[in-house]
């Protein structure tokens, strides 16, 4: 497994930094409105979903003490399963990193016309959404410490207000907003079943810090420490700010609220507060896409230099950035935001569905990778050493599978679609590089 040699410029606070700015993102301040109609069920599937999530994070952290090797989840993936189940994890995952990027865009979109209501028009919204995806690629074409020390500073920049509506905020609330368990009326395990994907949509990101293995210092001490600290911050951000926006937003407010978090701060706070916490999005959006802008190079970098992905995604600029991949999937992502401007309502659907699986063909590698342990240490060991797996790889394993139950029939057909829609390029590859033999040999 190739592993970039060259200069190593992430430590543990721009790992810490890089999970917790793509996790603290749009799926973050929108979610209460999301959830707002479960009630204290909500609050319940915030803390499950946290444990789970912080399990996954432990498995991937000892998959990182294991191989510390660039791709995190696809690296992983192909060790323990072979190149097909790795190229697999690799296309899924990538596709799941751009077809976010317009989501994450709009958000800051939507929040800059909001502050600025003299400016408006669809063609200013495409404008700012375009505009601010292609920045951060320029950020991120100036090198891996630019795009981490851009990390740190969005992240620990919005941790401020978000911290303060999350923790202050409980001084506020009203606790007559939690005198029901579940007004959905759904059955307990429905009602569960659906909140899943909408709380693992804002954990994504939790493996973040696995991905640029190749350009952090110390990787077999620094990814663990920054996978854990940054789940257990962001886990800790969602549940007590979910219960503080809930406790202060009526629920037939906060359902129709684009903005649940700036609400909740301008009814403590005022106009100066809101206005405090719309800029934390904007900061937030930024910093999220920042993250994900780093990875999209990532991971089809490490699938290239493995004959898994074309050649040229392997290329590296002369800042040591995989620019081509970078530059790639910003246009494919530009392409989703232009179809929709220009498309029908008909595609319009499409494409909302489009990025509603980039939730389910991110959870399909955590699946692959939460009992992926006993393979991967006997491949990096020669097989002198299989361990069993462990209680945490199987919570793991369990609270992949129900996320994926969670997003429904039709979101998971789409999502395997999407996938073996990867097979013909697979194919391409390995007839190109003349690999189509038996599987790898390390």
């Amino acid at each position: 497994m190739s592993t970039p040699e060259h200069g190593k410029g992430l430590g543990l606070a721009a790992c810490t930094a890089i999970v917790v700015g793509n996790m603290v993102g749009s799926g973050f301040y929108l979610s209460p409105a999301a959830i707002a109609p479960y009630g204290n069920l909500a609050i319940l599937i915030w803390i499950i979903m946290g444990a789970g999530a912080i399990c996954l994070g432990l498995t991937f952290a000892k998959l990182a003490r294991l191989a510390p090797v660039v791709g995190g989840p696809y690296a992983y993936t192909r060790l323990a399963y072979g190149d097909f189940a790795g190229f697999l994890i690799a296309w899924g995952y990538w596709i799941s990193i751009w077809a976010a990027l317009p989501v994450i865009a709009a958000a800051f979109a939507g929040v800059v016309l909001d502050l600025f209501p003299f400016i408006h028009g669809r063609a200013v919204a495409v404008c700012l959404t375009l505009g601010v995806i292609w920045t951060v690629v320029l950020v991120n074409l100036r090198g891996v410490h630019a795009a981490g020390l851009f990390s740190e500073i969005t992240t620990y920049a919005k941790m401020i207000p978000f911290g303060a509506v999350a923790i202050l905020g409980l001084l506020y609330i009203d606790t007559s907003h939690f005198a029901e368990f579940n007004p959905s009326g759904l059955p307990l395990l429905q009602a569960s079943a659906a909140l899943a994907p909408l709380t693992m949509f804002a954990y994504l990101g939790l493996e973040s810090a696995t991905v640029p293995a190749g350009d952090v210092r110390d990787a077999e001490r620094t990814i663990p420490r920054s996978t854990v600290l940054g789940i257990s911050i962001a886990a800790t951000l969602y549940v007590f700010g979910s219960i503080v926006v809930i406790g202060l937003v009526p629920r037939e407010e906060l359902v129709n609220s684009v903005a649940p978090f700036s609400k909740a701060a301008g009814i403590m706070w005022g106009r100066s507060g809101e206005l405090a916490i719309s800029l934390a999005i904007v900061v937030s959006s930024i910093g999220a896409l920042n993250g994900w802008t780093l990875l999209m190079g990532q991971v089809p970098m490490a699938a290239a230099q493995d004959g898994l992905f074309p050649p040229l995604f392997s290329k590296l600029s002369g800042r040591n950035v995989p620019a081509i991949g970078i530059i790639v999937s910003a246009l494919l992502a530009t392409l989703l935001v232009l179809l929709q401007v220009a498309g029908s309502q008909g595609f319009s659907s499409i494409y909302r569905l489009f990025v509603g699986l980039s939730t389910m063909t991110a959870v399909v590698p955590y699946a692959f990778c939460a009992l992926a342990g006993s393979l991967v240490s006997a491949r990096v060991t020669k097989g002198a050493i299989v361990p069993r797996v462990t209680i945490i790889e199987l919570i793991a394993f369990v609270f992949a599978m129900f996320t994926l139950y969670g997003c429904g029939a039709e979101a998971v057909l789409y999502g395997l679609i999407l996938l073996l829609l990867g097979i013909p390029v697979f194919i391409w590859q390995r007839r190109r590089s003349g690999l189509a033999g038996d599987e790898h040999e390390e």
